[in-house]
């Protein structure tokens, strides 16, 4: 029996078979993060669970997670056409497959997280200059 851990990675990208099946298992994957420090899985081909992590769960749903314009918009809660607007302006990475956009739910993470960053700040800012300006907040 090989062992695929030990072999190098495929060059070749996913057939769209198995990009649907990947951003499929991400989907549900990343439905269970959160709940605890760790999870249970199940394996098709077998009858055992495996418990792991709840890290190791959040870097394989980063490793499968390549999403399309519409889901990446509806995880950030926003338009399609205004994702594609930050698509363009290079605030989000991104990949072209032919013509359509797709955007890693880690790129998405790490925008998201961005911008909170940029709010906060933002938010310190105006709380320090309401407390110059003595308006009692």
């Amino acid at each position: 029996m090989s062992n695929r851990a030990n072999k190098p990675l495929d060059p070749n990208p996913p057939t769209e078979e198995e990009a649907r099946l990947a951003a499929e298992s991400s989907r549900l994957i990343a439905a269970c993060l959160g709940k605890g420090p760790t999870a249970r899985i199940r394996v098709v081909d077998g009858n055992q669970d495996i418990t792991v992590p709840v890290s190791a769960l959040r870097l394989l749903v980063d490793l499968l997670a390549e999403l399309t314009t519409q889901q990446a918009a509806d995880i950030l809660n926003v338009s399609r056409p205004y994702l594609v607007k930050l698509l363009e302006q290079e605030a989000i990475k991104h990949r072209k497959v032919g013509t359509r956009r797709r955007v890693l739910f880690k790129d998405l993470v790490e925008y998201r997280e961005q911008v909170s960053r940029q709010r906060s700040n933002a938010l310190d800012e105006l709380a320090a200059e309401a407390q110059d300006l003595k308006l009692g907040y």
